[in-house]
């Protein structure tokens, strides 16, 4: 995963110690460091320990900061000790940075409150975040109103903090493509590009007749092709799949791999059902499977919106994502749910992975057309879930996000599958189904449900539901 760069802004206040705000400079850095972050920060040089604390430090602080913008993703704003709030505020202001900023306070220790070791950071936080509020600048908190900076409660903060940076940088700009046409009987995946737009996501179209036209200029044995065969045959079992579907698989997979480089596209949804079954005689789950592994996502039945969940739960965490159904009840289990696709996982997910042909649709168009699904259990591991929506009658982005565990209780199916243990499941379905969310739900192994909440709704101002 690639490193993410913070701005790191100390404040000092000059009637509490200056030792203090040496030591918190000291420290913020080493421990973001030490986690795998770089970092731009005033050097001792520059101004008192590199710390802001007047409007002269202000003003170095944002230069620096406008200087390297390319680079920041994210303010930290640690306060060792009360620090100057309008100096804090002026130097973020002043950068003309627009991204997420972390507020933090070390905590006082009860055996130093003489005036040499006091710190009021307690106190000074209240006024930082008072000054950011009166600005119009949007911030996130630590989960403690003060934490040590080398504690693991930090830790955790500072990880949680570079998933929204991650989501707010990724989210700028993002580019999706929808390959053909929405499948007639899924009103359920309808959206807006329009409120999409609006958030700075555009939405590429490409019919379905073009990809395969495209398909159908490849000779078998370009180069190319075979390239992409050979990719298939590395990534998942195919032993029992015939040689011309793979070789079909193989077509339609680099045409779509080239049209997503050529359009700089961040993932893709693809129409399935069952123009691709009955027209040329193949599902592209496998080929999806391989993208969203690699960090291209690629979602079922043309849901954009649906795709727009897995990338958030890609950039949160860093890892792949899938797209499932809320699909069946758990036995009389209330907490309990199996999800399921028929499926496009990526291969990850699955205790052992097989490549089969797609048991649904093989009964309305026959076996022989649906070789490619990509097949198995999904292995037991912690989970976060997460749905996005385009509410046209609100104008607005909702959202719902929380976090589950795949177990291993016994379950005898077909396709992508596994069983979901989440708290208050049943408050959930009626949230879903009250406010119309869509069947599909996006699914990563992280827990990553308070980065993405705070990323959400902080930053995107999405409506965002936060399940718990």
């Amino acid at each position: 995963m690639r490193k993410t760069t913070f701005g790191v802004i100390v404040g000092n206040r000059g009637f509490f110690p200056d030792a203090l705000a040496k030591q918190g400079r000291k420290d913020i850095l080493g421990i973001v460091a030490k986690n795998g972050f770089n970092s731009v920060a005033l050097s001792m040089q520059q101004t008192k320990y590199g710390a802001v604390e007047t409007f002269e430090d202000a003003k170095k602080c944002a230069a620096l900061f406008a200087e390297k913008c390319e680079k920041i993703e994210g303010i930290i704003v640690t306060l060792p000790n009360f620090g100057d709030e309008k100096g804090v505020a002026e130097a973020i202001k002043r950068s003309g940075l627009n991204v997420p900023i972390l507020v933090h306070a070390e905590p006082d220790a009860q055996s130093k409150m003489s005036i040499a070791h006091r710190r009021d950071s307690f106190c000074g936080k209240i006024s930082v975040c008072n000054n950011l509020r009166q600005a119009g600048i949007p911030y996130t908190l630590t989960k403690s109103h003060t934490v040590e900076v080398t504690s693991p409660q930090f830790k955790k903060d500072l990880d949680d903090f570079a998933s929204v940076c991650r989501i707010i940088k990724g989210l700028k700009n993002a580019r999706f493509g929808a390959i053909g046409a929405r499948t007639g009987a899924f009103n359920t995946v309808r959206y807006s590009e329009k409120i999409l737009e609006l958030s700075g996501i555009s939405v590429e179209t490409i019919d379905l007749s073009e990809i395969l036209g495209r398909v159908a200029l490849l000779a078998d044995n370009d180069r190319a092709v075979k390239r992409k065969l050979n990719a298939i045959e590395k990534y998942v079992a195919t032993k029992s799949i015939p040689a011309d579907k793979l070789l079909k698989m193989a077509k339609f997979g680099y045409v779509v791999d080239q049209w997503v480089r050529e359009t700089e596209l961040h993932g893709t949804a693809i129409q399935c059902w069952t123009s691709l079954e009955e027209f040329f005689g193949i599902v592209p789950c496998t080929l999806m499977s391989m993208m969203s592994e690699s960090l291209v996502p690629s979602a079922c039945e043309v849901d954009i919106t649906g795709l727009l969940g897995m990338y958030v739960l890609q950039l949160a965490g860093g890892t792949p994502s899938a797209l499932l159904d809320w699909n069946n009840n758990y036995s009389s289990d209330p907490d309990k749910a199996v999800l399921f696709h028929c499926s496009n996982l990526p291969k990850s997910f699955f205790k052992s992975p097989k490549m089969d042909y797609q048991e649904i649709i093989a009964g309305a168009v026959g076996k022989d057309n649906t070789y490619g699904a990509i097949v198995g259990r999904i292995a037991p591991a912690k989970a976060t879930f997460c749905r996005t929506t385009t509410d046209d009658v609100a104008g607005v982005i909702s959202v719902y996000v929380g976090e589950g565990e795949f177990t291993n209780d016994k379950l005898d199916t077909f396709g992508g599958y596994g069983v979901m243990k989440i708290p208050n499941l049943q408050l959930l379905m009626q949230y879903i189904c009250r406010m119309g969310f869509e069947h599909h739900v996006a699914v990563s192994l992280s827990q990553k449900a308070d980065a993405i909440a705070e990323a959400l709704d902080s930053y995107m101002g999405w409506e965002v539901y936060r399940h718990e």
